[in-house]
């Protein structure tokens, strides 16, 4: 199902780019149209604006030559194609020809366009689960997955994520983690649409909607109302272990579509001004919301702040398009950059209250809340880079002790938080019901992400790739001479 799915959004993609073309054409079967050579020369000349040589006819030496013009071309521009060999793709073998297309997709699309959000995304993006506990137990395990997550740097992948994170951000309740299950309800494809084009979707009915309902009224939205490609359908996304490059390649398009959003520069200015004097208010408001609150109950705090977001999040709609907007430093004017900080700092704020909040839940809810904060950042991390799979075998094991560890607690936790008698000894309510439901959720979510077996699957694969490169070593070694020249034949290949 996957290569299927695989192979219906590159079609579509491509095709995308191919109406770029002069002239414009498009593709029926992948496996079978780029085995000419052309199609990658057209694909390729349309993204990069160069002119690439190539064989006018279509027989076998032309073809073939057609295709390692291609190659060439990828390789100037440093891409690693490994494994990617041109009787592969004359023969039309799925995985070779999709391995090729998602290296392009990849690095014309995605790489290109998240590169304008790097200076955005020097630091983590501020997300209210971000808390952790204090305990020295939580502490000394948070501390060892630290370790391990400062070898993870940012990538294009993160750098779209945590831009989707973004959009989403603007509309509360809806929170994006990955590009697989995240987005099997169809919510955050809605609220990018909102943030992007407030008024197009009501995002409250869609709540209460299937996922397929969701899904397919954000694509048609956006394909007629935004003008971005129908790459998937509903029952693509609809499933357990959605394809992450599928979704990756279609969320992509979104952020292409912010790029081109401008509006006259006396209108933004405008639209500025006013977004900065309701931002002071904003914080003038929470500041006075923390103060008076100071006393009462966690109940009371927690449905008060509540209460702001929710009104936050209506006042904020006239003012969605200028927050999210221009995002990249260079293309910020000085009242944007001052704007963006302002946001960033009440956001900071929020999720500030939201965190200590969750510190002060009554017990035992304070330790199940740090629990699944220390779970959901783990599966929301990254993974290791697989390129050196020695290394990448000992990071996965240090991982999956970690999140083993973690689970071991899943059913005590979830038995506990069940069974938790939400009143006090006056038959108060001791947390608001919201919260309690935010956490039932969370627990249905880490339950539905089959993250212990995906990092054996990884772990694994890593430690036969590290066999057979230990192998190969042993072998080349008797055949070919020292061990030092066969590990950099290796490293080359």
């Amino acid at each position: 199902q996957r290569e299927s799915t695989q192979k219906k959004t590159f079609t579509s993609w491509i095709n995308s780019i191919l109406a770029k073309h002069t002239p414009p054409y498009a593709i029926l079967d992948l496996y079978t149209d780029i085995q000419k050579g052309h199609l990658l020369l057209d694909l390729l000349e349309v993204l990069s604006g160069q002119h690439l040589p190539r064989e006018k006819g279509f027989n076998t030496f032309q073809c073939r030559s057609n295709i390692e013009n291609a190659l060439t071309f990828l390789k100037s521009r440093s891409l690693k194609l490994i494994n990617i060999h041109v009787t592969d793709i004359i023969e039309g073998k799925p995985s070779i020809v999709l391995g090729l297309i998602w290296t392009i997709i990849f690095h014309f699309h995605i790489e290109e366009l998240a590169g304008t959000l790097a200076c955005t995304y020097n630091k983590l993006s501020l997300d209210c689960s971000s808390a952790v506990d204090s305990s020295p137990k939580a502490s000394r395990s948070a501390n060892k997955s630290a370790k391990i997550k400062e070898r993870w740097k940012i990538s294009a992948t993160k750098a779209l994520l945590l831009w989707a994170k973004e959009q989403c951000s603007l509309h509360s309740s809806i929170n994006v983690t990955d590009f697989k299950s995240s987005w099997r309800t169809g919510l955050p494809f809605l609220a990018i649409i909102q943030t992007l084009q407030p008024g197009l979707v009501d995002l409250e009915k869609a709540k209460s909607r299937s996922n397929k309902e969701n899904l397919k009224e954000a694509f048609i939205i956006a394909e007629q109302e935004l003008n971005i490609p129908r790459l998937l359908e509903p029952e693509d996304v609809d499933i357990m272990n959605p394809d992450e490059k599928s979704i990756m390649t279609y969320v992509a398009q979104f952020l292409q579509y912010s790029r081109n959003l401008r509006e006259p520069e006396e209108d933004t200015q405008e639209k500025v001004r006013e977004a900065m004097s309701w931002l002071v208010a904003q914080e003038k408001k929470l500041a006075s919301l923390l103060i008076d609150t100071e006393n009462e109950t966690h109940y009371q705090k927690y449905k008060e702040i509540m209460s702001f977001m929710e009104a936050l999040n209506q006042e904020k709609k006239p003012f969605l398009l200028i927050l999210s907007s221009k995002r990249s430093e260079a293309e910020l004017t000085e009242g944007q950059q001052q704007l963006r900080e302002e946001w960033d700092k009440l956001i900071s704020q929020i999720n500030e209250c939201k965190a200590k909040l969750d510190q002060m839940l009554p017990s035992p809810l304070d330790s199940i809340e740090a629990w699944l904060q220390e779970v959901e950042h783990l599966q929301a991390e990254d993974l290791p880079d697989l390129q050196d799979p020695f290394k990448a075998m000992f990071v996965f094991s240090e991982i999956i002790v970690i999140f083993k560890g973690l689970m071991d607690c899943f059913d005590s936790h979830l038995d506990t938080l069940q069974s938790f008698r939400n009143e006090d000894e006056k038959n108060m309510p001791l947390v608001f019901p919201e919260k309690l439901e935010e956490m039932k959720r969370r627990f249905s979510n880490v339950c539905c992400t089959n993250t212990n077996t995906f990092l054996e699957y990884h772990y694994g694969l890593c430690s036969a790739i590290a066999s057979e490169v230990l192998l190969k070593l042993n072998i080349w070694d008797m055949k070919y001479g020292t061990k030092e020249s066969v590990e950099s034949l290796l490293k080359n290949w």
